[in-house]
């Protein structure tokens, strides 16, 4: 019982470091190539 705090600390941790991630990838790419307008218009 006293090993369930410790995965859900991981588990936190761990989708803490993912949003972190894609937070500072995304900002790289809109600085690297401007928004790619090919993702942000998809007008049919």
């Amino acid at each position: 019982m006293k090993r369930k705090p410790d995965i859900l600390w991981v588990l936190v941790i761990i989708f803490g470091l993912g949003v972190v991630t894609t937070g500072y990838t995304q900002s790289l790419w809109e600085r690297q190539s401007g928004a790619p307008e090919n993702l942000i218009q998809q007008q049919p």
